[in-house]
């Protein structure tokens, strides 16, 4: 029964064609349409151009200061709208770096009084000293007479009311100057 399965399975596994045309004859099996189309075409149309650049730069300039010796360092900045651009620069010097040299130069030329009273014009450095009961130099006086002076001066200056600006004042000032600059920029 086996052999008899094996034989039908390759049997029915075997598959014969005929072709149905004879060889003199081959048939054309192109599909052909004939048709003819006449077509007018009307295009209205509208063009816009938009020539897109990159906005023009303000650059910063650049300030050098490569000698450690100064007291000095720059600052710049630059600001650009769609129309204006503007850039600027400046040095600004230090002056307590300023007021530490010249104190050291002159304690080095052996004017100790001299140096002290350039180092008491830093307000922290006065308050500090007369502290410590050491008060700063006044018109050459030290000690006890200077602290006498510097009491009658300050009376005189709550008397006049010269106190000057105090910082809260100037930096509500220079802010309101950059904003009205800011503002002048926009219109």
């Amino acid at each position: 029964m086996r052999f008899l399965t094996i034989v039908l399975l390759f049997l029915s596994s075997l598959a014969f064609a005929q072709d149905d045309t004879p060889l003199a004859d081959p048939v054309d099996d192109t599909i052909r349409t004939e048709s003819t189309t006449t077509s007018t075409i009307t295009t209205t149309g509208n063009t816009t151009t938009t020539l897109k650049s990159p906005p023009a730069s303000a650059i910063t300039p650049t300030i050098n200061t490569s000698n450690s010796d100064l007291c000095t360092f720059g600052v710049a900045g630059a600001v650009q709208t769609q129309i204006l651009g503007i850039s600027t620069g400046t040095q600004v010097t230090d002056e307590n770096c300023e007021r530490l040299k010249n104190a050291k130069t002159l304690y080095d030329m052996g004017m100790k009084v001299a140096a002290v009273s350039v180092m008491c014009q830093d307000k922290r450095v006065f308050d500090a000293m007369m502290h410590a009961g050491t008060p700063c130099p006044y018109d050459g006086l030290i000690g006890e007479d200077a602290k006498a002076g510097w009491e009658a001066a300050a009376l005189e200056a709550e008397a006049t009311g010269d106190e000057g600006l105090s910082d809260g004042t100037k930096t509500a000032i220079g802010g309101g100057g950059i904003a009205a600059l800011l503002l002048a920029l926009l219109l």
